[in-house]
């Protein structure tokens, strides 16, 4: 469950590539009007398959400001983000940036226990860098290949996954996936509602992009996120972790393989870098 949820955020990273070169979808809209019907899906299967905990956390007034909190850091500043370094970038290089996320995990872990990083984990940081550097770089460390906004965006989204996998933790231990997911979603896709005006800005969509939009709500938002939260809880985070690592892979194969993207040797070694990272700092 774990691996598929992987592959299938790999997957949507390019479906969303395409859809905003292909077809001109903003990236403010194709977030603004995922996050609504994903999150119309997650609410439909939470009062249908666990009512007691939707009614349970609509009606805990308690948990609104971390509800809201989640809505604006976890998924608007999440999907927007990553759909800003993909639109700026390509599908996996912005996907191996997210994986940096796992950096400022760390670094809320380590200033929490009071500790410093270990062997490994120091090594991964440093692995981490370099091959950012060599990805945003190409080697010549006096230029910056990679656009400054698709490597800003990249950044932001990294920081906003590792804040996804902290800040909703409590929320979803007592209210479960489908009912955060689902709340969250749709209280996202509303503050972008007066912002983007989706029935106004709609791209124009044949029979293809329809089907490219179907499946970025149904599989790359709703699937994916469905599974690989199902999968954690019974591999834990650590294979988690390292099952994830499908999404780069799946998103930069699907990259060369859809849209024609070209990746350097220096791209490739700094993505390698970065993989054995998240296989060192877990």
């Amino acid at each position: 469950m774990t691996l598929c949820g992987g592959v299938l955020w790999g997957i949507n990273a390019t479906v969303s590539k395409i859809l905003m070169n292909t077809y001109h979808a903003s990236p403010l809209w194709l977030a603004c009007v995922r996050e609504l019907l994903g999150g119309v899906l997650f609410l439909i299967c939470s009062a249908a398959l666990t009512p007691k905990l939707f009614t349970g956390a609509l009606r805990d007034r308690k948990s609104y400001p971390r509800l809201l909190a989640t809505a604006i850091v976890c998924v608007l500043l999440v999907q927007v983000a990553y759909l800003e370094s993909i639109d700026w970038t390509n599908s996996g290089t912005a996907t191996v940036l997210q994986s940096l996320n796992l950096l400022f995990v760390l670094a809320y872990v380590c200033i929490r226990g009071r500790r410093l990083p270990g062997k490994r984990e120091a090594i991964g940081v440093a692995l981490a860098f370099i091959g950012t550097a060599l990805i945003a770089t190409g080697g010549d460390l006096t230029t910056l290949k990679l656009p400054l906004m698709g490597l800003v965006w990249g950044l932001v989204n990294s920081l906003s996954t590792a804040a996804m996998s902290i800040l909703p933790v409590k929320l979803m231990a007592k209210w479960g996936n489908f009912t955060v997911n689902g709340i969250t979603f749709v209280l996202s896709g509303i503050m972008l509602l007066p912002i983007v005006r989706p029935w106004s800005t709609e791209p124009h969509l044949d029979v293809m992009g329809v089907g490219l939009m179907v499946f970025t709500v149904m599989c790359g938002t709703f699937g994916a996120f469905w599974l690989f939260m199902a999968g954690v809880l019974r591999v834990g985070s650590m294979r988690a972790t390292m099952l994830g690592t499908s999404e780069p892979v799946m998103a930069t194969v699907s990259a060369v393989a859809w849209t024609g993207a070209v990746f350097e040797p220096t791209d490739l070694v700094g993505f390698v870098m970065i993989f054995v990272m998240v296989f060192l700092v877990r």
